[in-house]
Parts: C-alpha cells; sequence; structure tokens
C-alpha cells in the first residue's frame, strides 16, 4: 500500500499521449502585461485621433468633402460622314445638347426622386415609366448616367440649366447628332443611330463602348459602326455633394472623330431610282393595278459589283431617330401592326425581300439547257397558248402566239410554252446527274445571299426535291404527295414561278454574270475610309474595301452569246416584250420583262388574292456594259407597263438622256 505522502502519480505511469498541463510563469505573466499596455496605448491614441476628426473637425472635413468630389465625364466624339462616291455628303453631324441621370446624385428619398423625374418628363416629354426602366436595367452601375434624350431645344436647356439646383440628378453634356441632307434617300441603306442598348453595352463594352453611347443599329452605319464611331474624350469635373460644378473641368483625353467613309453610291442615280419608284407603281395603279405599294430597284457595275443606286419603297427619314422621338412616326418601324398597315417601310426591299421572279428567270434555265445539252439555241421549238404534260395544262402568257421559235426569238416574245419544254427536259435527266436547272441558278448568285456589305439578306429559294421534302416533314401530316417533287415543279421553276424566289441583288448580280461574259460578282456598298479635302476628294485612304474578285461560273460564251442577243431583241425587236420602252432610247439596252403571280393577303380574304410581280432587268450599253438595272413593282402587274418604265428612268439618268416611250404592256 502506498504510504500518505506519496504522490498519486505514483500509482499508474504518466500517459505519453496527455500533455502537461500550461504552467504562467512570473516572466510571462509580466510580458503579457506589457503587451496589454501597448495594445490600450495604440487604441487610446486612434480613439483621440477620430475624436478630433469628427467632434473637432467633422465640419471643416465634411465641407472639404463636398467641394472635392472629381467626377469623370466623357466627351462625345462626333460619328465619321458618310459620302457617296462623288464626295457629296449623304450623313454629317449637328451639335446638340443631351439630358443625363446619373443615378447616384438622384434624391435619396422615393417622393423627392419621383417629383424629380416628373419635372424632366414634362420638360423632356420623356415618361417616367422609361426612365424607371432604365435606372433599373443600369441598377449595378450607379455612377453611370442614363441618358434621357438627346438633341434637346433651346427652351428645354435653359429651364433646366435654371433650374439645376432643384434636381441634382440631372445634368447636361454636349453631344453630336446625325444630320441627312439628303432626307429620305437611300434611308434603308444608310440606317439610322440609336442609344445603345443594356444589352448591347454589355456585349461591346469590352471593345471601348460607353454606356452614353449611340452606335448604328441598321443599315452601313450598323455595319461600319466601328470606323463611324470614333473614340470619345474624357475629361473630368470637380462637384460639390448635389453634383454641381465647383472650378473649371480638365480635359484629361481629347475625341477623336469617326472615320469618313465613301459609297459606292451615286446621289444622282439614288434620286432617280427611288423617283422612278414611285412613278412605276403610279403606272401600275392607272393600269387597274391598285394594290401596286412598293417594290425596289438596284443598279449595279457588272464589271466589280459597285452598288450604284439601291432604292427601296416605302421608305423613311432616318432622322425621326434623332433628338425628341415622336411615337406615331416611329411606329411603322417599331410596330409590328402598324409596319403591316404602312407596307414595312424599315424593309430593304432590295435585299431583303423575296418575290417569284416570273420571266426574268428565262435567261438563266436558256443557258442551264444549253450547258446540259438540252437544247441547241437554233433548235425550234413550238411556242403555242398551252402546254399539255403529265395530264396537266399549262398556259402561255399570250394565247395568240402559235408557232415554232429559236432562243432568240423565244426570249424576245418571253415564250412560257418554249421554257415549259425546257423544264420538262431538265426533269426527266438521270437522278445520278443532280438538279442541273437549280445547280446553274445557284451559279448565277440566285437562292443565296450575295455576300453584301448589309443585312439583313434574304436568301431567297431555289427550289429542289430535298428542299420539298424537308419544307413539308411527315412528321406534321404531310402525305407522300405533298413531299414528292413533280414534272409540274420543274416546269413552272423554268419560267421563275412556283417556290422560286429571289431579292432583286440576287436577279441583278445574275444578270451581271450575263453582261460581263459569265463572272459572279459580289456587290458592296462601301468603298474605303480615308481622310477627305474640302474638295470633297479622298485626301488619304486608309483602307479601301473595294471589290471582290470575280467568281468565273463555267457558263460557255457563245450559249451567253445568244441569250444576249435574245435579250436585246426583247428591247429592241417589233415583237419584244419592252421594246415600246427602250425602243427609241438613244444607248442601245438589252433586258427581260417579268410578270410573277404571288398570293398577296388583303383585308377581306382570308386566303389572299394572286397579284402579279412586275419585274424588268436588263443592262447597258449592250456592247459593253456599264451598269445593270433590276427593277421591281410590288402587285404591279405586267413587266412593261409598270417596271420596265421605272427602270428606263435609271439608264436616262446614268446616260444623262432622255427617250421617246410607247406603251407596251407585255409579260
Amino acid at each position: 500500500m502506498a504510504s500518505r505522502g506519496d504522490s498519486p502519480r505514483g500509482f499508474l505511469p504518466p500517459d505519453p499521449r496527455v500533455e502537461e498541463p500550461y504552467r504562467l510563469t512570473p516572466q510571462l505573466a509580466f510580458r503579457v502585461a506589457i503587451l496589454a499596455f501597448l495594445a490600450l496605448g495604440i487604441f487610446a491614441v486612434l480613439f483621440l485621433r477620430l475624436w478630433a476628426l469628427e467632434i473637432l473637425s467633422g465640419d471643416k472635413y465634411l465641407a472639404l468633402a463636398n467641394d472635392n468630389r472629381v467626377r469623370t465625364l466623357s466627351l462625345d466624339a462626333p460619328r465619321g460622314q458618310i459620302l457617296d462616291r462623288n464626295g457629296h455628303k449623304l450623313v454629317e453631324n449637328a451639335a446638340g445638347t443631351r439630358v443625363e441621370l446619373w443615378p447616384f446624385d438622384l434624391p435619396k428619398s422615393w417622393p423627392a426622386q419621383r417629383r424629380e423625374l416628373r419635372t424632366l418628363s414634362v420638360v423632356t416629354g420623356v415618361s417616367v415609366k422609361d426612365m424607371l426602366k432604365e435606372l433599373k436595367a443600369r441598377a449595378d452601375d450607379p455612377l453611370t448616367p442614363v441618358v434621357v434624350e438627346s438633341g434637346l431645344h433651346r427652351d428645354q436647356i435653359f429651364y433646366l440649366r435654371e433650374h439645376t439646383s432643384q434636381m441634382p440628378g440631372v445634368h447636361l453634356a454636349d453631344s453630336f447628332l446625325r444630320a441627312y441632307p439628303y432626307q429620305s434617300l437611300a434611308a434603308q441603306v444608310l440606317g439610322y443611330v440609336g442609344q445603345i442598348s443594356p444589352d448591347e453595352y454589355k456585349k461591346l463594352r469590352h471593345r471601348g463602348y460607353q454606356a452614353t453611347d449611340a452606335i448604328g443599329q441598321a443599315g452601313i452605319e450598323h455595319v461600319y459602326d466601328t470606323y463611324l464611331r470614333g473614340r470619345d474624350g474624357i475629361a473630368q469635373q470637380t462637384v460639390d455633394s448635389r453634383g454641381r460644378p465647383k472650378g473649371a473641368r480638365r480635359t484629361v483625353r481629347q475625341w477623336r472623330p469617326g472615320e469618313t467613309l465613301r459609297l459606292t453610291l451615286d446621289i444622282g442615280l439614288q434620286r432617280a431610282a427611288e423617283r422612278a419608284l414611285t412613278y412605276g407603281i403610279k403606272l401600275a395603279r392607272l393600269d387597274g393595278h391598285t394594290l401596286a405599294d412598293g417594290g425596289a430597284i438596284v443598279a449595279l457595275d457588272p464589271r466589280n459589283g459597285s452598288v450604284l443606286a439601291m432604292a427601296s419603297n416605302p421608305t423613311y427619314k432616318p432622322s425621326i431617330f434623332v433628338g425628341r422621338k415622336d411615337p406615331q412616326k416611329l411606329a411603322p418601324l417599331l410596330d409590328r401592326n402598324v409596319a403591316a398597315r404602312d407596307n414595312h417601310p424599315g424593309i430593304n426591299r432590295a435585299i431583303d425581300a423575296a418575290y417569284p421572279p416570273g420571266s426574268t428567270f428565262k435567261p438563266v434555265t436558256a443557258l442551264a439547257a444549253m450547258q446540259e445539252g438540252l437544247m441547241r439555241p437554233y433548235d425550234i421549238i413550238p411556242c403555242t397558248p398551252t402546254y399539255t404534260k403529265y395530264k396537266q395544262t399549262f398556259l402561255n402568257w399570250t394565247p395568240l402566239i402559235d408557232q415554232g421559235m429559236d432562243l432568240e426569238t423565244a426570249l424576245a416574245v418571253s415564250c412560257d410554252t418554249y421554257f415549259y419544254e425546257l423544264g420538262r427536259r431538265f426533269y426527266v435527266l438521270p437522278s445520278s446527274r443532280g438538279h442541273k436547272l437549280q445547280g446553274w441558278a445557284n451559279r448565277f448568285g440566285l437562292g443565296e445571299p450575295t455576300g453584301i456589305d448589309l443585312s439583313p439578306e434574304s436568301d431567297g429559294l431555289i427550289p429542289t426535291p430535298e428542299w420539298r421534302k424537308k419544307a413539308f416533314p411527315a412528321s406534321l401530316g404531310y402525305g407522300e404527295i405533298d413531299r414528292t417533287w413533280k414534272p409540274g415543279y420543274s416546269i413552272q421553276l423554268a419560267i421563275g414561278q412556283g417556290d422560286v424566289l429571289v431579292t432583286p441583288l440576287q436577279l441583278a448580280v445574275a444578270y451581271a454574270v450575263i453582261a460581263n461574259g459569265g463572272y459572279r460578282v459580289t456587290p458592296h456598298v462601301a468603298d474605303d475610309i480615308e481622310l477627305t479635302g474640302n474638295d470633297g476628294r479622298p485626301e488619304r485612304v486608309l483602307r479601301r474595301f473595294g471589290s471582290q474578285p470575280l467568281q468565273a461560273t463555267g457558263v460557255d460564251s457563245t450559249a451567253l452569246r445568244f441569250v444576249q442577243q435574245g435579250l436585246y431583241e426583247a428591247t429592241h425587236a417589233a415583237i419584244g416584250t419592252s421594246s415600246g420602252v427602250f425602243g427609241s432610247f438613244k444607248f442601245p439596252i438589252a433586258g427581260k420583262t417579268g410578270s410573277a403571280e404571288k398570293v398577296v393577303q388583303v383585308p377581306g380574304y382570308p386566303n389572299g388574292v394572286k397579284e402579279t410581280q412586275s419585274w424588268w432587268c436588263g443592262y447597258g450599253p449592250y456592247n459593253s456594259p456599264d451598269i445593270v438595272v433590276c427593277a421591281v413593282i410590288e402587285n404591279g402587274g405586267h413587266g412593261g407597263t409598270a417596271a420596265a418604265p421605272a427602270a428606263l428612268q435609271v439608264f436616262e439618268q446614268f446616260f444623262h438622256t432622255t427617250a421617246t416611250t410607247t406603251s407596251h404592256t407585255s409579260d
């Protein structure tokens, strides 16, 4: 038994896993006390310093803080000018003033903020709802202003400046506004500029765009915005707590203007094309086609693809997007129902509207048939009032012709039944040969984008058996008969009817192939970026866009000559479908009319009504073409009635001469 004086630890051996208890020695306690006194002293000094700043000098530093807030301001850069090919200013700039809301400076209480927004709404006409919507969209960035309105009038500016102290969140800034000397001319080509949206800002901020920027929203303004926008400057301004300036503004970086963009358009030809569209629509209505209400004209250089004119009707004025917005004027462009009522003035019909080409497609059929050995240009094929095959009868556009014809004559009189036979010959080709007619149409630029530097651009449609199966899927209840390519489809395609759709620009590219000897051009509107002199001529070209290399189509030159001759007879022979329009013109023009049926939706007719689209497409001078012109008048009737006279006016402007015309109404 252990004695009373024995330690309990002697009862069992020590456990190595258990640490010895911590022992506070006198030396360690002394060190802790010293550290505690040091910490207490430091906190005492900090407390006394804070007390001095808050209590003794608080008013002094508050005043300094209120008078020394530095605000970084963006200085708008003027956008680059847009010129036509001869240096005429299509778009320029005008100095303006915009009003901004700075979220950080707005009153903190909702009643005070609402009063300020209501006052601003009365002055600018912008609703409080719209302002709150923009503020909410930028809620995560309270230091970036929201642009409420640009292009303020003098009375608005004076009022806001006089009431600055009562509206702390409202600020005025200098800006530049787009100006359009020619008003609506080339509106769909030029496009317009609008305030950058929150979504656009998120995508573009890494490229230097600011939340207050105006950017191109359509047309050339959109496609070439990178060149046109310039670089904004930066300034610093000392303001008080209510945003009021305290001292002069200091420019940190001066703005750099946008670069000048020269286009291939000719302003005189553009004006003539737009007037010609109005004239063509008027002629169609006088001829009884009361639904004629729009159209497009394209003028193209067949040697390099330069777009000389691109007109679309109806149109609009880009200036409606500048300054204070009028909802009624904007509605046809932004409201779907109003746009439909006004026939969609915002659409560039030259590139984004597709129509059945009718007989203007026949030269493509003829060239494809000769290339594939389905006929020779001097073969005689019957031109009859009707064409019956596969227990189906197809009508000629006129019942007055019943005789055999060669290719040139068939093109001149636009004989449908001649080309029906060619369509049948394509249909009976072995499947191993592929879809030859469609393939040649694609080679000439039909049924696919042209590559022009504008958007949006319609693909058009050259229908094939594969397309039909995809367009009418069994999964949607279509039967095999709906999905099968029938002979009638090839027969109708041969005269540009059925499901085929082309844009006026695509057809102009196809006719450029005929005019230039077999080469496909890539159309373009921009010519170069440049520094421009006072005389409108380029002092120095910074970047040239120019033309893309020509693409050889492989079409036989002999076949082309027969088609070219047929198009010349169509405008000059007594039997030609547009000889009454072009026969007396001083410069020899070659071209083809077209009258294409299309179902048009009309109020009161749930299933629509069939209307005829009036076409004319051709080039001149015949022996050495400088220009291709394609015109379409929506619901305008026969090609010789509306489209051909409209196209003639463009040629008259281009060649600076007039023609004596006689009425000639035919396909």
